[in-house]
Order: C-alpha cells, then structure tokens, then sequence
C-alpha cells in the first residue's frame, strides 16, 4: 500500500499523472463501496498487512470481486477458509492466484519477501492438519520462517520429546489440538516461549466440536499461553506472524 501511494505521488511530481488522475486513484481511500462489501484499503498501512477476505458463507463471485479489487492496491491477498470452487472463480479473474488446499486459502502473491525468525506450528494429530496448515501458511506468507511439527499429541508423547531441539529455536510457537486439548500445556511446560494454543473441533460427542479442548487450553495452569477461537488457525497465524516480526526487530 505505501508503495502504491508513493508511486502515484511520484508521477505526480514527474508530470506523468495529474492531480485529478491522482485524486481519482486516491479517493477509494479509506474504503470502497461495492453494496455488498466495504473494501477497506487502510488496513496494510494500519495494520501491516492488507484486510484478509473471509470466504466461508460468501459466494465466489463476491470473493473473487472482493480480492480483483484488493490486488489493485495490493501485492500480497489471501482469501481464507476458500473452497476449491471459489480458487477457480478467482483463478479464472486473476490468472496467479494459487490455492493452498490443506489450510484452504487462496492467495496472489506479487512481491517476494524476505521470511524472518522462526514460527514452530505443532499439531497433535493428523486430523488437526486443516486448522495446522491454515495458521503455518498465514504465517509464511506473512512474513515468518515456519518449521511444522505434526503428529506429536499425548497419546504418544515420546514423538514430541524427539522435536524438542525445534521448539527451542522459535520466537513463539502455535499449538493446535482437538480431544482433551492437552498439548499446549505439555509444550508450555517444557519450553520457554510464548505459545498460541488453538483447540480444534476433532473429537468425539463430549469433545462438543471444540468447547472441550478450548475450555481445556482456557484452564491450562502453564503461564505464557494465549487461546484463539475453536479452530481459527488464521488468527493464530497471524498473532505468531506479528510476535514473531517483533522479535526480529529488536534483535
């Protein structure tokens, strides 16, 4: 974004776009009104990264008008929760789009970046993969080094002590788990880094979709744990991405 708007003042300055040019492609900011969405064009420079589109519960042509509107200003879009059918509404519109299909997100990527530190995402079983898959892709492409760990939950705790090494290395680390919700605690107990706990809605009928698990990561006596919603791996990828870059930052 901030390169956008320097780019159009720029040719401003060298005569190449006139003022009203300039005003036309300036005045979407703060946002802009397609009826059925508020694109909001602010976010990248408040919040570093431009709005992500929610797909669930919005049809594919909405999406895909959503995301052709924010790679005009954007070089870097995702779409999340997307299913394969809105990827190609999408694709068919803008011919880079990629689909990530294990975390179901859709993305244009214009602008290569240079990944920092080091996010460690650990799932406990391969039925938490999904949500997994969601917060590792947000992360890298926000920005963030990330080393996956799956498989490693409490029924077979010996498979997490051979990884330990990698959690040591990371600026922060994102624990997702279903069943009981056991795993964060067990991570936190062993290692000395924030942890993002994200409990999943795998399990069976007193697992309640997920309450079990959350109210579990909720009650953890371990200090240093944050929880996110029942399976909402994008906003525990994006939280890991932000601690992550501070991290770096100060280094």
């Amino acid at each position: 974004m901030k390169e956008k708007i320097r780019e159009i003042l720029d040719k401003v300055k060298s005569g190449e776009l006139s003022v009203e040019d300039a005003i036309d492609r300036l005045k979407i900011l703060p946002y802009e009104d397609v009826q059925f969405a508020k694109i909001d064009h602010l976010r990248a420079l408040i919040r570093g990264f431009p709005e992500v589109v929610f797909a669930e519960r919005k049809t594919p042509e909405q999406v895909m008008e959503i995301m052709e509107r924010l790679v005009k200003v954007n070089n870097r879009v995702i779409a999340t929760r997307a299913s394969k059918e809105v990827f190609e509404k999408v694709k068919s519109k803008i011919e880079d789009a990629i689909y990530f299909e294990k975390a179901r997100i859709v993305a244009v990527l214009r602008e290569e970046i240079e990944k920092k530190g080091k996010v460690v995402v650990s799932c406990a079983g391969t039925a938490d993969l999904p949500v997994a898959e969601e917060a590792a892709v947000t992360c890298e492409i926000m920005g963030s080094n990330v080393e996956r760990i799956y498989d490693v939950g409490v029924a077979g705790i010996h498979r997490l002590f051979d990884k330990l090494a990698e959690f040591y290395k990371a600026n922060v680390i994102v624990v997702v788990a279903g069943m009981e919700g056991a795993l964060p605690s067990v991570v936190g107990g062993l290692v000395a880094r924030p942890i993002i706990a994200v409990p999943t809605s795998v399990g069976y009928g007193a697992n309640f979709n997920g309450l079990s698990a959350l109210l579990t990561m909720l009650n953890s006596c371990v200090p240093g744990i944050a929880v996110v919603n029942i399976d909402n791996g994008f906003g525990a990828g994006y939280l890991a991405n932000m601690i992550n870059i501070m991290v770096e930052e100060k280094k």
